[in-house]
């Protein structure tokens, strides 16, 4: 029996489903090595169901980011076709430069969908949509784990940059790259070490809450695919298929 939640946000929100497809294509574009046009119109589709769902500033950072690394990487190719950085070695960072923009280029799309589903998309959410897919509790689990660990984690690091602050030890937002050795000792040790009573913590009450347990599962979340879901996956899926296929 699935109990109704409360009146839905006035925001655009995607099934959980639809968001772990588009999670999928954007995967799939990074092991296909679809072309540069292909990759821009898939992240520009991307980031409009951020944006509606109220990701504004989110959306925004993303979109500029995958736009200058576009950029840097168009531009260090044709510097590269036209001879710069081929006399003498005395330019090779335009190689280097170019290289590093389009792995991290490439690797932005997952990130994006990513960040839009897990930014968007809470606990109970997600398992209730692996649930719907017959996905088994020994998958379940961990995923639900991975989703709460990295939230936890982030603020622990903040607490732990807080606590330094107070301290007056690496005050300031470039100090932790200032001082690295100070950076490894006073929040690196820390974290790692949290990170383990974390895992462990939040393993016991992913078991504490049933989702071990087996036979059927109820939940008080309700998710169900409408139509722009529909509409949102067939449109996404348009370009990597015309970039395999080679017309984009």
């Amino acid at each position: 029996m699935t109990v109704s939640p409360p009146a839905a946000s006035h925001y655009l929100r995607l099934d959980p489903r639809a968001k772990l497809y588009l999670l999928l294509l954007a995967n799939l574009v990074m092991f296909f090595h679809v072309s540069t046009r292909a990759e821009a119109v898939l992240v520009a589709l991307v980031i409009v169901p951020l944006l509606t769902a109220g990701r504004v500033r989110m959306g925004v950072r993303l979109a500029v980011t995958y736009a200058v690394l576009l950029a840097i990487g168009l531009w260090a190719g044709a510097a590269v076709m036209d001879g710069v950085g081929t006399a003498g070695g005395e330019q090779t960072w335009v190689h280097v430069v170019g290289a590093l923009c389009v792995g991290l280029r490439m690797m932005l799309p997952c990130f994006i969908t990513g960040a839009y589903a897990f930014s968007t998309t809470s606990v109970s959410e997600f398992v209730c949509a692996l649930r719907r897919m017959r996905v088994p509790e020994s998958v379940v689990i961990p995923c639900m784990v991975v989703i709460r660990f990295f939230p936890t984690i982030i603020g622990d690091y903040r607490r732990i940059r807080d606590a330094m602050a107070l301290r007056g030890l690496a005050t300031g937002r470039w100090s932790l790259l200032r001082h690295p050795a100070q950076s490894l000792e006073f929040v690196l040790v820390p974290l790692l070490m949290n990170a383990t009573m974390v895992s462990r913590d939040l393993s016991v009450a992913a078991l504490t809450k049933g989702l071990g347990t087996r036979g059927v599962h109820t939940s008080m979340t309700e998710i169900r695919m409408r139509w722009f879901d529909w509409v949102a996956m067939v449109v996404c899926t348009i370009p990597l298929a015309l970039g395999i296929g080679g017309v984009l």
